[in-house]
């Protein structure tokens, strides 16, 4: 008897639970006397938003530990292509960035209404970069669209890396290496330009000028290095006839393509529109590098800006490469936007007889 009132009991007690809190509930949430604004925000508070994100963040550690587990076994297992993997995953994290920061720049440039020539050293470096990059990738891209041509790609860029990959995917001795190959693909040409030069000083009629050109191209010929003074000695004659932009033979043209890695296999005005934007492009780097000062570069950065500019600045140490630089800047600072064709001869002015720095980085 006892137990069964027991029972009653508790059974009561709970159907009296149940009731105080379906009033609860009834008189608090959908009471008239609470607010719209109180209802939205109990609605949100018990929304699947969290779950989501919740979910989102479960799957996103998840994945995380997959792809260590997975690169810990290449490492493990397979250490030339882990090095492989490791080298492309890291390009496409550099490149991604490039794109970040060239979308960045876009937007500062529309927004200041700034123009390239007014953009700080890197930015406009970045922008000059990235842009050179992109045209490389296009025919890669191209071969990759059709279906299963994928594969293919992977074989072409394993086996031509050098012609068909951006630095990005590059490894550490690859740099090294490429850009050694691509400076001596660029020196083939010293020698034809400097030929080139001392037939056109047979046909300047003025004596002293012809002389300083003369003197200059046998100087670097016999492996000297010119001062700066002795190529702004001869300006003139790189500003007009003979050997200004607009006034300059095609084979010297075609020779001179190479030394800012573009090509001469094109129709003599395509060639003097790609060399005039692109020596106009230099000076306005050099300008901006001028504003910044060399010797804010740190060591990538210099080494970079010698080699855009033709020295082969893996062979020479640090301290040379700021010096090579500073005298470079000297020159091209002097320079108008009229003497633009002096600013190309002098890549094989100045970096032809280049020294060798014993101090290898």
């Amino acid at each position: 008897m006892a137990l069964s009132c027991s029972s009653l009991c508790s059974r009561l007690s709970l159907i009296r639970l149940c009731g105080l809190r379906a009033n609860i509930i009834t008189n608090g949430l959908y009471s008239p006397s609470v607010s719209q604004q109180s209802r939205l925000s109990l609605c949100r508070y018990y929304s699947t938003s969290k779950v989501r994100r919740g979910i989102g963040r479960y799957v996103s550690s998840r994945l995380q530990l997959a792809n260590v587990k997975y690169e810990s076994f290449l490492k493990r297992r397979f250490p030339r292509f882990y090095k492989l993997y490791h080298t492309f995953i890291q390009g496409f994290k550099l490149l991604f960035q490039d794109a970040k920061d060239v979308s960045r720049i876009k937007v500062k440039m529309g927004s200041q209404n700034l123009q390239v020539q007014d953009l700080p050293y890197r930015e406009m470096e970045k922008l000059r970069q990235f842009r050179r990059d992109v045209i490389k990738a296009i025919p890669l891209v191209m071969i990759s669209i059709p279906p299963f041509a994928n594969y293919l790609v992977f074989v072409l860029m394993y086996f031509f890396p050098r012609q068909l990959l951006i630095p990005h995917f590059w490894t550490p001795k690859q740099q090294v290496e490429f850009r050694g190959v691509y400076h001596s693909l660029r020196a083939q040409h010293h020698r034809p330009v400097l030929e080139g030069l001392d037939y056109v000083s047979g046909h300047v009629k003025d004596g002293q000028l012809q002389s300083r050109l003369k003197d200059l191209c046998a100087k670097v010929q016999n492996g000297g290095s010119p001062q700066v003074s002795e190529i702004l000695a001869v300006r003139r004659l790189f500003s007009g006839p003979p050997l200004g932009m607009k006034r300059m033979r095609v084979d010297q043209m075609r020779h001179i393509s190479p030394l800012l890695f573009l090509t001469p296999r094109l129709p003599g005005f395509l060639i003097g529109q790609r060399l005039q934007r692109h020596a106009l492009e230099l000076l306005q780097l050099d300008r901006a590098l001028s504003r910044l000062g060399a010797h804010q570069l740190s060591d990538i950065e210099l080494r970079h800006a010698c080699f855009v500019r033709g020295l082969n600045s893996d062979s020479l140490s640090t301290n040379e490469c700021r010096e090579w630089l500073s005298q470079w800047l000297q020159m091209s600072s002097s320079l108008k936007d009229s003497e633009l064709s002096l600013l190309l001869h002098s890549i094989v002015f100045l970096s032809a007889n280049s020294p060798t720095g014993s101090d290898r980085h």
